[in-house]
């Protein structure tokens, strides 16, 4: 039996904050959608949602080689999206061949870790249930030291993305210039994709690896079909991130729907809307 939603505002959210656990939920999705929000936005802009996507399956294998190790699978995870942020960045960028030979590595490397996953799972003689959670995350269960961890880890993230936000723009917009001006352009390419690592290391611990993907890229790409002004989009991709975030919440506490289904779902019927609706308004206009 779930609580119904009363249609009205204040009663509702009343409704969702009742519980602790809920609150935590509600305390850990918005630092996530902060940080993802900021740095989702560099991830559409320097087109690398693939290699996030990357990023965000490593997640699986790493947390089974912890298991297999018999020790901590967040250690684990930590270590293989590290790893394989680092085989990413150094095939390297800034030319057509440079990205050509970085989605070639980003597709063997994600190839090799989903096999490693594969094998950790069937070595490994207990139940693997713990690191199945990490694919779909326990946003529902989140205790406490989740929501202080989560805390430290958006406001380091953030306040790195405050330091090289403007040459990272530089950089992603146009290499070739920002490299002539002096801006270490591969040094912040790799450092960028680390922060992306151990970000997704630590979100999908309770949201897990789908939601994750889903708040990193989908509010960047609607922001930017919306607006080219960098401010502006950045701000709009944030605003999505929370919105589809809280929203995701409540629906799946009023439903018990999954939040990584509602989530997905209300990012990719938005990115829809705005990809198909606007053509499609031009030409009823013509």
């Amino acid at each position: 039996m779930v609580d119904q939603p009363v249609w009205d505002l204040l009663a509702d959210v009343q409704l969702l904050l009742r519980f602790h656990f809920m609150q935590n939920a509600l305390a850990v999705g918005t630092l996530v959608a902060l940080l993802t929000g900021v740095i989702g936005y560099f991830v559409v802009i320097r087109g690398q949602s693939f290699a996030t996507h990357t990023l965000s399956q490593v997640g699986f294998p790493g947390a089974a080689a912890g298991v297999l190790a018999h020790t901590s699978p967040v250690l684990g995870l930590v270590v293989f999206c590290a790893a394989a942020a680092l085989g990413i960045g150094l095939s390297g960028r800034g030319t057509a061949a440079g990205r050509r030979s970085e989605s070639a590595a980003v597709g063997s490397i994600l190839a090799f870790s989903l096999a490693l996953g594969l094998l950790f799972v069937r070595l490994y003689a207990g139940s693997a249930q713990a690191v199945y959670a990490f694919l779909f995350g326990t946003i529902l269960g989140i205790g406490d030291r989740d929501v202080a961890a989560t805390a430290l880890t958006t406001a380091a993230g953030l306040a790195a993305m405050a330091v090289m936000g403007r040459p990272l723009l530089f950089a992603s917009v146009d290499p070739e210039a920002a490299e002539a001006r002096g801006v270490p352009v591969r040094a912040i390419a790799i450092l960028f994709l680390v922060l992306v690592a151990l970000s997704v290391a630590v979100a999908v611990q309770v949201v897990g690896t789908l939601l994750v993907f889903a708040l990193l890229v989908t509010p960047g790409a609607i922001s930017l079909r919306l607006t080219a002004n960098p401010a502006l989009a950045l701000v709009l991709t944030v605003g999505l991130a929370l919105l589809f975030l809280w929203t995701g919440l409540a629906v799946a506490y009023f439903t018990l729907l999954p939040v990584g289904f509602v989530v997905t779902s209300l990012s990719f019927l938005t990115y829809a809307a705005v990809r198909f609706g606007r053509p499609a308004l031009r030409l009823v206009a013509a």
